[in-house]
């Protein structure tokens, strides 16, 4: 197709002015022939002399002044062509599918002096995919930044119109017109970001150290070796820290005080806090291995952010049971450690504390909303009638916020429906509990610390005075802001910490046997007939209970299971499939059962009981979700593991929940974070 090209706009102008100075000499002569006729005719025999020479130079000049003016734009457009090829910055021109139709000689070094022509942009720097190059109708710059052969460059790439390369001054095809380029210059940014990394690297990162059983540890050695094991302690943090360059400061007995660099923190990553582990083996007689936790933060706005998230970070590390390092990196938290089991206190006084401080909340409060998590169990409601105790033995009105009673439940509520001794509305659904919000209402959560799995998140930010009782080790996700907040993970269930609390909130206190029975039934069930997570204090907690009418047979009978149940659980053990030689991992389809979730939690605990079985896994399909139920006996931290997949827990009970996937592709996901972790190293 025959595509021409013609002068227009000024330059047509410019070129065609003579003419139009003569048609207005003309007019000019019309006008002198009404005030003088021979004047006219002289001028009239000019414009005619005028108009054939204008005539006779166009035609003649016509083919030279169009061969000067290509002159001069080939000789333009050579020189142009010359600067931009010799042009410094990397400069290249793509055609509307991405493809390098020319380039400058900088452009051709960086991509080793290839033949690029016609080849696909994305062919050579495999970033600049044809997605993100500007096609659109807006004009619009792009950046896209890449490393190529060890060097780190940013590509901006405009779109460029054909319209706009010409001008106005040619008349071109629209086919033409809407037509386009694109122009690449790569900005070699190695140097910048090397800088940037460098100030990056040398930033301050604060560092916090607690000893989380330094007087057990103590105790449990002859007097004369307690400054020797401390001497060792010392010796063995202090020369870990300047290993990698940085500053530690004793603060307390059992606290310590570290700056570092941020680049150093990341080889503590790398070698995954290693120091947990070098701790533990400091003996000298003592029974007991001294543990600790480690808080750090970096990427803060100032040394004081940093210092805030270091201890948040090493909140988050004792608020999860201790021997493990929290790095807080802005909004980001990396966990390392944490695969034993919190050693248990002797001492009851922060229980005391905990109990008297709760009761004077309670107090000087109108009302008590209870509520516990989502799908709740027995130690959860067990919990929760323990509170509503507290709050009677205060003359408080208290209601326990609970949407669905499961079958499991089922034994325990009937027990207060309907009783005169106990009032109607003691039970209340979360939209009656919101109704029942007044600014002097006082919100306890018991059995649980994450927000988004509590019954109802909407009482959390309606209450103002907040108080949270609870045994799961903490994660990322916590309720902020609580008046009051006694998390213990070394409890076996929230039911034994509230019994604790029952015994210091009033002198020669008798509470009913139901109540007995519900807070003792949740200390069964959590710690699996007291065979797992069961200490000192819980088996003092249960004989508290038995003491106030708690009776065993009663509660073995309040969870005889139901055929159908039995079953379910059966079929869930025996189709255990055995992964990496170490780890159970079964489905519980239970379809006719009315606590799928319960059932599977069962099942877990079961397969525990095969000879080999580190930990195990049942995955329960219910109410569109996938519930994963994780359980081991000492050898795997199987919190660790489900926190990796959104839930969490404790050492060797968690658990968690997949939205909008199948069995399949959540056993998927499951047996993929487990090899992720093997082969990290954080389960052997």
């Amino acid at each position: 197709m025959d595509k021409t090209i013609r002068l227009k706009g000024r330059l047509k102008q410019y070129t065609k002015f003579t003419l139009y100075l003569g048609f207005l000499l003309l007019l000019v002569n019309v006008a002198i022939y009404l005030i003088d006729v021979r004047a006219g005719a002289i001028l009239s025999a000019f414009l005619l002399f005028y108009f054939v020479v204008t005539i006779w130079l166009t035609a003649t000049n016509r083919r030279i002044v169009t061969r000067e003016l290509i002159d001069f734009a080939t000789e333009y457009g050579q020189v142009q062509s010359v600067l931009m090829r010799e042009f410094d910055v990397p400069y290249a021109l793509l055609d509307e599918k991405g493809r390098i139709i020319w380039c400058n000689d900088t452009f051709r070094e960086v991509a080793g002096n290839t033949r690029i022509h016609n080849m696909l942009i994305s062919q050579l720097f495999p970033a600049v995919t044809k997605e993100k190059l500007p096609l659109g109708d807006l004009d619009e710059n792009v950046d896209i930044s890449f490393a190529y052969e060890e060097k780190e460059y940013r590509a901006r790439i405009s779109k460029l119109v054909f319209q706009q390369i010409l001008g106005q001054q040619m008349d071109i095809d629209e086919e033409i017109e809407e037509s386009f380029l694109l122009s690449v210059f790569l900005y070699d940014e190695t140097a910048l970001k090397f800088a940037i990394r460098q100030v990056d690297d040398q930033s301050l990162a604060i560092g916090i150290l607690h000893l989380d059983n330094y007087e057990e540890a103590l105790e449990s050695i002859e007097e004369v070796r307690r400054s020797l094991l401390v001497a060792l302690i010392d010796r063995k943090v202090n020369k870990y820290i300047s290993a990698v360059d940085g500053i530690c400061r004793k603060l307390e007995k059992d606290k310590y005080f570290v700056i570092l660099r941020k680049k150093n923190i990341k080889q503590l990553q790398e070698m995954r806090f290693d120091l947990l582990e070098d701790v533990k083996t400091v003996s000298i007689g003592n029974e007991m291995a001294v543990t600790m936790s480690i808080g750090v933060g970096y990427d803060g706005l100032s040394y004081a952010q940093n210092y805030e998230f270091a201890r948040h970070a090493i909140d988050l590390a004792l608020g999860r049971g201790g021997d493990q390092a929290v790095v807080k990196a802005g909004a980001d938290i990396f966990y390392f450690g944490g695969k034993s089991q919190k050693v248990e206190k002797n001492t009851r006084v922060k229980a005391r504390v905990k109990a008297h401080a709760l009761k004077e909340i309670i107090s000087s409060k109108d009302q008590v909303l209870v509520m516990g998590h989502r799908l709740p169990d027995v130690d959860s409601f067990g919990a929760a009638l323990g509170i509503c105790r507290i709050a009677r033995i205060c003359n408080k009105e208290a209601h326990i916020v609970l949407n669905d009673v499961s079958g499991s439940l089922q034994p325990m509520t009937s027990l207060f429906v309907d009783q005169p001794e106990y009032p109607e509305d003691m039970i209340v659904s979360p939209k009656d509990a919101v109704e029942l919000v007044t600014p002097n209402t006082v919100l306890v959560v018991v059995d649980v610390n994450k927000p988004s799995i509590t019954e109802c998140p909407d009482l959390l930010r309606m209450c103002k005075t907040i108080v949270v009782i609870d045994h799961h080790r903490q994660g990322s996700d916590t309720i902020e802001n609580a008046t009051l907040s006694y998390i213990e993970p070394y409890a076996s269930s929230a039911c034994e910490m509230v019994s604790e609390i029952l015994q210091y909130t009033s002198d020669n206190l008798r509470i009913r046997s139901e109540e007995a029975d519900c807070l003792y039934a949740g200390i069964v069930i959590d710690t699996n007939n007291f065979l797992s997570k069961t200490g000192v204090r819980t088996f003092e907690a249960a004989a508290f209970l038995r003491r106030n009418g708690a009776d065993v047979t009663r509660v073995r009978k309040m969870f005889r299971e139901n055929a159908i149940d039995y079953k379910t659980k059966a079929d869930a053990v025996s189709q255990a499939e055995i992964y990496r030689g170490d780890y159970a991992i079964s489905y519980c389809h239970a379809e006719e059962v009315a606590n799928p979730t319960v059932i599977g939690a069962q099942a877990a605990n079961e397969l525990l009981n095969i000879k080999g079985v580190k930990a195990s896994f049942v995955l329960t399909p219910y109410q569109g979700k996938i519930y994963i139920s994780a359980r081991s006996i000492d050898e795997v931290n199987v919190q660790i593991i489900m926190e990796r997949m959104g839930g969490g827990g404790h050492l060797n009970v968690a658990a968690c929940q997949m939205e909008n996937a199948t069995l399949a592709e959540a056993e998927g996901a499951l047996k993929g974070t487990l090899d992720t972790m093997i082969e990290e190293g954080d389960l052997s």
